[in-house]
């Protein structure tokens, strides 16, 4: 808790908003995407999902491939609980909306389903869009796949797999195949091997319009140290660090630099 404290803290220095902002690419994702404070008609349906998930209070075993919780000390655990303690905050699923819905990706992966609170924003960001959600433990993935068919979520495609099996798959089609994502989010394991191997294994899938976001890259010094080696990765042009997550871009136009930005 102390080294994010430590690292909010740095954050909150070295962060800027729209105003420091030269690049007209970055520039109309901030003040058209990022800081959009129009209401929009699936915010209520995110919240729908989320209220149905905070009122069910039973349990589940858990099994957890990733770096583990901070919050849970044993792996029976409530599904209301998990929702309130583990699942993307609403404001970051409105945000996760947002760039959804602003980038129109047709090919989304996320890495990590939990509860499906993230996929639900994905989905719903670009209807037409197939979302291809990986989650390791089974009874988790049951509970978000039912959310998401109760929500009309119809595009999101639960696939229950060990995510390393899961990449290493996409790396033997890529031998006979193209395979493109859009957009990736990463929520599956905060660990600096697990976060630098995925980062390379889906790296043959990028286009220029890829869209690539991390979760938690300030959750620990591994993490911090994991999102160094990606900004510096000679394929990544633009990186944008708002604390939570970090932005990755690989716009062969666009010039090497990175942004710390306050949403």
């Amino acid at each position: 808790m102390l080294f994010q404290v430590k690292s909010y803290l740095k954050f909150l220095w070295k962060s800027k908003n729209e105003h420091a902002v030269h690049s007209p690419f970055v520039f109309n994702l901030l003040t058209k995407c990022f800081y959009d404070k129009k209401s929009k008609p699936e915010y209520s349906i995110l919240k729908k999902y989320r209220k149905s998930l905070l009122e069910n209070k039973k349990f589940i075993e858990v099994t957890d491939f990733g770096a583990g919780s901070k919050v849970f000390k044993s792996n029976r655990r409530q599904i209301a609980k998990i929702a309130s303690t583990a699942g993307i905050s609403s404001k970051r699923a409105e945000l996760l909306f947002r760039v959804t819905n602003y980038f129109q990706p047709h090919n989304i992966l996320e890495i990590g389903t939990s509860l499906g609170l993230a996929t639900a924003a994905l989905a719903l960001g670009n209807k037409k869009a197939k979302v291809i959600t990986l989650e390791g433990c089974r009874n988790t993935a049951n509970v978000a796949q039912n959310q998401l068919t109760e929500f009309d979520c119809h595009n999101a495609d639960s696939i229950v797999t060990e995510f390393d099996d899961y990449l290493q798959d996409i790396q033997l089609r890529l031998k006979t195949e193209t395979e493109t994502f859009d957009l990736i989010y990463f929520d599956g394991n905060h660990s600096k091997n697990a976060t630098l191997k995925y980062f390379d294994l889906l790296l043959p899938t990028i286009e220029n319009d890829s869209v690539w976001i991390f979760d938690d890259i300030h959750w620990s010094q591994e993490m911090e140290e994991a999102w160094e080696i990606i900004k510096n990765h000679p394929k990544v042009t633009v990186t944008i660090d708002t604390f939570q997550w970090g932005f990755v871009f690989f716009r062969y136009e666009q010039e090497k630099e990175h942004f710390i930005i306050r949403t």
